[in-house]
């Protein structure tokens, strides 16, 4: 492309940017009289009266990351993944027993049946 195409072209993006810039000015002037005020600064104040204070945000918010440490004392050991596990899902796979079948009866998590299972190839492999 000639470098004379590729001057218009920016020069054409240009004034489509600075056109929606004016339309974009020009939306933002009319928020107040939409919303029912003067002014801008009526809209601003109007605002800020309804902002949350810090203090009560803080009083509303979701626990803080202390506080899942409490739960961490329910959870159990974490399950030793030995060879016999392992043989014992490649038996229940092929008799049939679902993931959630296998991991109630062996005492391990549902992702741990599904790792061993992709370990030991006895997964689909995606489309």
């Amino acid at each position: 492309m000639p470098k004379t195409e590729f001057a218009k072209e920016i020069e054409a993006a240009r004034t489509k940017l600075e056109k929606l810039e004016a339309k974009r000015t020009a939306e933002l002037a009319t928020l107040p009289s939409r919303y029912g005020y003067e002014s801008i600064s009526q809209l601003i104040e109007a605002l800020k009266a309804i902002e949350t204070p810090k203090a009560e945000r803080a009083s509303t918010k979701a626990p803080s990351k202390a506080a899942p440490a409490a739960k961490s004392a329910k959870r159990g050991k974490r399950a030793k993944i030995t060879q016999e596990t392992k043989d014992q899902v490649k038996a229940m796979v092929e008799a049939e027993k679902t993931g959630a079948e296998i991991a109630k009866e062996l005492g391990i998590s549902l992702p741990s049946v599904h790792n061993i299972k992709k370990e030991l190839g006895l997964t689909k492999p995606r489309k």
